[in-house]
């Protein structure tokens, strides 16, 4: 592996050989999602506890301190709405250039494996990898399934995961499921788990984040079950003792439960 590309890969899988992103690119098709209205807000007291942030070029010069940021993976892909027609038909939407001007640790994009427009989205990745690879620029596979959930399965996601790896992708981001060490065995480059829709409980994320860990995957890319929380602050110091800690699930539940306690008492206190 070239110095450059090392020396990224370094920034943002930590030393520990695990890694915690924080994706605020949901606007790039969903518009100004629930408490990402302000992205800046939302974003700046959780900075402490993401390794990196997976980040659209425009949110990022926007809403990003220069000064107090971390490193950033570039959403490069794009092209499609959660009102258009399909979700899958997305191309590339920045470029390496681009990722360079921004000085980026990593882009990353969506392949959608079994979708009509399956063909298109890989072999746009595998450009985008030629592009990275020439540049010492890793590139993250986000194995997006849109609309179609059903295909949450170890036999699908592990199929996804192995593509995007074929390919040259030196991240994938893929979803947990159950039996998920089918996904990661088949999978020869670290895996992230993505969080998908906000669950009921906080237990939930922790059960499925600690089953990963244990079961291969070297981190989380978690954002709509940390900044759509009501305490997202704790969500974000729980999860990041499970990936770099090796906090259980049940330890974790206890550090969120004590950190979202805290504002009550000290207002009790207060009072």
């Amino acid at each position: 592996m070239d110095w450059g590309m090392e020396n990224r890969m370094s920034q943002l899988i930590q030393s520990d050989g695990h890694c915690m992103f924080l994706p605020i690119d949901h606007g790039y098709f969903q518009g100004p999602t629930r408490k990402l209205e302000q992205p800046s807000k939302t974003i700046e007291p959780l900075l402490p506890y993401a390794d990196a942030l997976f980040i659209t070029r425009g949110v990022l010069r926007a809403c990003v301190d220069p000064q107090n940021a971390r490193p950033v993976i570039l959403r490069v892909s794009g092209g499609a709405s959660i009102i258009g027609k399909d979700l899958a038909n997305e191309g590339l939407a920045a470029s390496m250039e681009e990722a360079i001007r921004l000085n980026v640790s990593a882009v990353g994009m969506s392949i959608f494996v079994g979708t009509e427009y399956e063909k298109e989205s890989l072999l746009n990745l595998a450009k985008l990898v030629d592009e990275g690879e020439k540049y010492g620029i890793p590139v993250m596979a986000v194995t997006a399934v849109g609309k179609e959930l059903g295909k949450r399965d170890a036999r699908y996601l592990a199929l996804c995961s192995r593509i995007a790896a074929e390919l040259g992708a030196r991240v994938v981001k893929t979803y947990w499921c159950e039996n998920f060490e089918k996904v990661t065995t088949g999978c020869p480059v670290p895996v992230v788990m993505a969080g998908g829709p906000k669950t009921e409980t906080e237990r939930e994320v922790f059960d499925f984040v600690y089953d990963g860990m244990q079961k291969g995957a070297v981190g989380i890319n978690l954002g709509r079950n940390i900044w759509q929380h009501e305490h997202p602050v704790a969500m974000a110091k729980a999860l990041r003792a499970i990936i770099h800690k090796g906090a259980t699930s049940k330890e974790a539940d206890e550090i969120f439960k004590e950190d979202s306690a805290a504002p009550a008492r000290s207002r009790s206190r207060r009072k």
